[in-house]
């Protein structure tokens, strides 16, 4: 193995990762890759192991794990050279499968995530630098623009890069598909070649391994000469080896057709941020590539020959490129704290903490934590291998009464790791499919705004809002909404409310407030100059201020408490409708709060006696029964 060596091949520095190190693997049909990134950009361990060598993919990664010094990786990520769509996997070119959840439980993962190598290699594209990259002809890439990536190898591969906000989405993309269009006589020829063995001729059929070797068939034929079978590496190590006949008119056959395949690709995507070349052919060419018709091809383009001209291309000649990828896709998925359940991540911390009795109970309840939900505690104790009392030990040393309150937090916790999740809305999408996406993305934002949310900074915004004598609710644009619905539901409780949502009256009308009055400030960004002044007016006026946004925004630092509602939209093209729901939610949480301390003053004088909230109000009429039955 080898170790201590950044991905740009220089010694590593810098600190090391908090949760330890992370697992990198990229897994072919023939060698599995593995490395350990201690910190960001530095790798150490890097082995490969074969295959064939082992039964399966969880095999292979223990394997490599026997041999690791120090300790193992509690989060992983695998670029695999397969479709994956769902928790199943079945290799298409090796016969593995396996699901990735049973696989992270068995290799004992926080997380585990497993990505096709080609979406690997396309998020690795604004993480390489001159040394892992060639620059092919002229132009320049402008920055924070889309980037185009097409790989020719055993088929064609096409993806993108768009940029959105402060992270990068991937293109899922079959544009290796699009049909074959000839730009010459003799590419003419090749394309009725091809007619006669394929009854659709896309542009993979010749731009590929395979096309290479179809290419040199045509192009016989087209000569009239007799020569012999030849594989697609044997074609390219001919022509490095000095070859000057068929091979050579093969390979630059195929390099202008690759210019054309990438000149469409990048007018396609609007790709200004360049065209990066993958894969196993073109790497290999070296400079042959370069002295080739691929970029005269790229801006021959007609009235667009000067648009492209100024998009560079690149031939990527990084030696592991995928681990680029998939440690920007782990660090990104874990900086939303996306790996596991809050509940079982803490388990799993205090594991070590227990007794040797109660850390099998914390195993059993690790790998199965919906059987450990689902069943009775003599099950729980049999499958431990532990008795019932010491089930209950393990439910105590976590700080619950017994087994009952330990489950229902638990399936507070769990239920977060369905397997719902965010999916692009694309152009196209049927309407089965449109609602399918809305509703998951919803629910996946819902889930985890539940996990996120801070109790102590609602049981005081609501005792604001129990003991206030007027509250008023500030939104603009699409938070204006939020405004009405807030006012709606607390004029129920007979206190004096109102909703603003333009500038001037908000910030009229905040002048005008005094002590026990609330603002209740709804904004996505948190940064609108005109909601922060009228908060400001209001905070001077001696008001509370209650601030529904974002976290670390300038209107919660300003709020006297803040509800982090945290939620990544693109607010400046599209409507926040994510955020709107979340923000409603919020609301109706605040509402029922109010509705339960007003209904039972005992309840309200239990937080009274913890010095949380003021005097207790009267219960007031109008349906506030109701709306506690409604919001169950």
């Amino acid at each position: 193995m080898a170790a201590g060596w950044d991905m740009q091949g220089n010694e590593a520095g810098g600190a090391l990762y908090d949760s330890g190190p992370r697992l990198l693997a990229d897994v072919g049909a023939t060698n599995a890759r593995f490395a350990l990134e201690m910190a960001p950009g530095r790798l150490e361990q890097l082995a490969v192991l074969t295959c064939a060598d082992y039964p399966g993919f969880v095999a292979v990664v223990q394997a490599y794990f026997a041999g690791l010094r120090g300790p193992r990786p509690r989060h992983a990520a695998v670029a695999i050279a397969n479709p994956i769509d769902g928790d199943f996997v079945k290799m298409t070119n090796r016969d593995w499968q396996f699901s990735i959840e049973e696989a992270r439980r068995g290799l004992e993962l926080d997380t585990l995530l497993v990505v096709n190598d080609f979406t690997a290699l396309a998020m690795s594209l604004p993480y390489l630098g001159n040394p892992q990259r060639r620059q092919v002809g002229g132009g320049e890439a402008r920055q924070n623009a889309v980037i185009g990536l097409i790989g020719p190898g055993t088929g064609l591969g096409v993806s993108g890069l768009i940029p959105a906000e402060d992270r990068w989405i991937t293109l899922g993309s079959e544009g290796g598909h699009v049909s074959f269009a000839p730009a010459d006589e003799r590419e003419v020829f090749i394309l009725q070649y091809a007619w006669k063995e394929l009854p659709h001729v896309s542009a993979e059929r010749l731009v590929s391994g395979p096309g290479l070797e179809l290419i040199y068939r045509a192009l016989a034929a087209r000569n009239g000469v007799e020569a012999p079978s030849r594989s697609a590496p044997d074609i390219v190590q001919a022509v490095l080896s000095g070859d000057t006949g068929l091979c050579a008119e093969t390979v630059e056959c195929f390099c202008a057709m690759l210019g054309t395949v990438a000149a469409d690709v990048a007018v396609t995507l609007g790709a200004v941020g360049g065209i990066y070349i993958g894969a196993g052919i073109v790497p290999r060419l070296g400079e042959a590539f370069d002295r080739s018709a691929f970029r005269q091809r790229f801006e021959s383009k007609g009235r667009f020959a000067d648009y492209l001209a100024q998009i560079p291309t690149y031939v990527i000649t990084a030696t592991n490129p995928a681990f680029l990828g998939v440690a920007a896709i782990l660090g990104a998925h874990l900086q939303r704290g996306e790996s596991e359940s809050p509940m079982l991540g803490n388990i799993r911390r205090a594991k070590a903490s227990l007794s040797p009795a109660e850390q099998r109970v914390a195993q059993f309840l690790l790998n199965q934590p919906r059987m450990f939900l689902n069943e009775p505690i003599v099950e729980i104790a049999r499958h431990s291998e532990v008795s019932q009392p010491t089930v209950i030990r393990f439910c105590r040393s976590l700080g619950f009464q017994g087994l009952a309150e330990f489950k229902r937090k638990l399936a507070s916790g769990i239920s977060g790791t369905v397997p719902v999740r965010h999916s692009q809305v694309r152009l196209g999408d049927s309407a089965p499919d449109l609602s399918v996406k809305v509703l998951d993305n919803t629910v996946s934002a819902i889930l985890r705004f539940r996990d996120s949310l801070d109790p102590e900074a609602v049981e005081k915004a609501i005792a604001l809002l129990q003991k206030a004598r007027r509250i008023e609710f500030y939104g603009m644009g699409n938070s204006a909404v939020v405004a009405i619905d807030g006012q709606h539901k607390f004029f129920r409780f007979r206190i004096p409310t109102v909703a603003y949502s333009d500038s001037r009256l908000q910030m009229m009308a905040a002048e005008l407030l005094g002590k026990d009055d609330v603002v209740v400030a709804v904004s996505r960004s948190g940064a609108m100059a005109d909601i922060l002044q009228a908060v400001d007016l209001a905070l001077a006026a001696g008001a509370s201020v209650i601030a529904i946004t974002t976290s670390n925004s300038p209107l919660a630092a300003k709020a006297t408490v803040a509800l982090a509602v945290d939620h990544a939209e693109d607010g400046t093209s599209y409507i926040s409708m994510v955020s709107r729901i979340l923000h409603l939610l919020m609301i109706d949480i605040l509402a029922v709060g109010v509705a339960v301390r007003l209904l039972d003053p005992a309840a309200a004088d239990r937080e009274l006696g913890k010095g949380l909230i003021g005097s207790v109000g009267t219960p007031a009429p109008g349906g506030l029964g109701n709306l506690i039955s409604h919001a169950s």
